[in-house]
């Protein structure tokens, strides 16, 4: 009786916090549209009511303003609303009362303390709300507006320093057999454990470093050398400056005296900061490097730069090593996410965002059964794992090379 009464709670709470997220999807856009009960109203729209702002009920009432926004615009943001309900009631039954990411947990006898899973189930309904209005603007416009991932990005590297036992589980090879702790930067096998020189100065360097790439990375830069390299110079400084506005400065400032308090502090928290950072920076170069390369290769823009920090969010949430699950998993949920949005719009052009999403919402529900056993094992070959990375670059680099040179003599002929 109170499982069920929890549940319909978070149900409710999931109802509210999707007519917010139905705001932020039409509030956070690149082309912002005055759509639902929560945006002023359109000067040709009618006055709205106070039952416009009930969740999913008041959607019905808003069908008054489809000449102004499109037939049956309303059912999207209505299922968003219902959906978010019952997805925050099914996570909680999943991760809290059933525990369902531990599938290894039978065979070591072992229960995660309830903090730990209610911890777990706060950050990634965090990073779920995040990536769900993502995903709606990435079908909308074909964009990622960094209004969702920046924010989304520090959010993560500060539950990474509060809820350190929000990290997902992963059993690893200890001395008397297998064990169980929270995924790492290092995590994966016995030789490959949390070494000392992360506690000293070489790690605080380190931690600074990836969230310097980072914010270098979200800045806008901007350099064109057909007047020279010096006005080059100029224009590049120039617009350095005027990306320094109050709030990135801010985000630069919380985050480096996180990192300093986290490594003073030692322990768990600098322990799941600096994995958190370390995610951050493997996630957005990851994509980064496929991004630069395909264009390359391809002669055109092979991925938008929202991808780069969509992955990197999902980096700080999740750790570095389930960036790369994730983008070997985008892949095969493209073949979900095309075929939906081809039943329902039929539109054939698929933005990669969404792809990443779903990979990443499905290695939360699964994680267990993903990291045991087939994870842990490459994963346990340590330093071998981004020279495998490097490898599979290159290669897809060269093959869509050759493919792109296929395509121009089959143009030329």
């Amino acid at each position: 009786m109170n499982s069920l009464i929890v549940l319909t709670l978070l149900f409710l709470l999931g109802l509210c916090v999707g007519g917010q997220l139905n705001r932020g999807i039409y509030r956070l856009a690149w082309n912002p549209q005055l759509i639902g009960p929560w945006s002023p109203a359109d000067e040709r729209a009618s006055a709205r009511y106070w039952y416009d702002r009930i969740p999913v009920v008041g959607w019905w009432f808003l069908r008054r303003e489809s000449s102004l926004h499109g037939r049956g615009y309303w059912v999207r943001p209505l299922l968003i609303e219902l959906l978010t309900g019952a997805g925050f009631a099914a996570l909680y039954w999943h991760e809290v009362l059933w525990a369902g990411a531990f599938e290894f947990a039978p065979r070591l006898r072992f229960v995660p303390a309830l903090s730990t899973l209610q911890a777990q189930y706060f950050s990634h309904l965090v990073l779920i709300c995040l990536m769900l209005v993502a995903t709606f603007i990435d079908f909308d416009e074909q964009t990622i507006p960094d209004a969702i991932t920046i924010p989304g990005t520090t959010i993560g590297l500060f539950l990474a320093a509060l809820l350190p036992q929000a990290r997902l589980l992963v059993t690893v090879d200890a001395a008397n057999g297998t064990a169980v702790d929270h995924l790492h930067l290092a995590a994966g096998s016995l030789h490959m454990g949390w070494r000392p020189w992360l506690d000293g100065p070489a790690g605080l360097m380190l931690a600074l470093g990836c969230f310097s790439g980072w914010w270098l990375a979200i800045m806008p830069w901007f350099w064109t050398s057909r007047r020279g390299w010096q006005k080059g110079l100029q224009y590049l400084v120039a617009s350095a400056r005027r990306g320094m506005n109050r709030v990135m400065l801010t985000i630069a400032a919380f985050v480096c005296g996180l990192v300093v308090v986290c490594w003073l502090a030692g322990g768990q928290r600098w322990e799941s900061l600096l994995s958190s950072l370390v995610g951050v920076a493997a996630g957005g170069g990851l994509i980064w490097a496929v991004r630069i390369l395909g264009s390359r290769a391809l002669g055109q823009e092979a991925m938008g730069f929202g991808d780069v920090t969509l992955m990197a969010m999902i980096g700080a949430f999740l750790g570095w090593q389930t960036t790369l699950i994730v983008f070997f998993l985008a892949p095969f949920a493209a073949l979900v996410v095309s075929v939906a949005q081809w039943l329902l719009t039929r539109r054939k052009d698929i933005a990669f965002g969404p792809y990443l999403c779903v990979a990443a919402l499905y290695l939360i529900v699964r994680w267990g059964s993903i990291w045991e056993p087939s994870a842990r094992r490459i994963f346990s070959l340590g330093l071998y794992v981004p020279a495998i990375v490097v490898v599979c670059l290159l290669l897809m680099w060269a093959m869509l090379t050759i493919l792109r040179k296929c395509r121009e003599l089959r143009g030329s002929g």
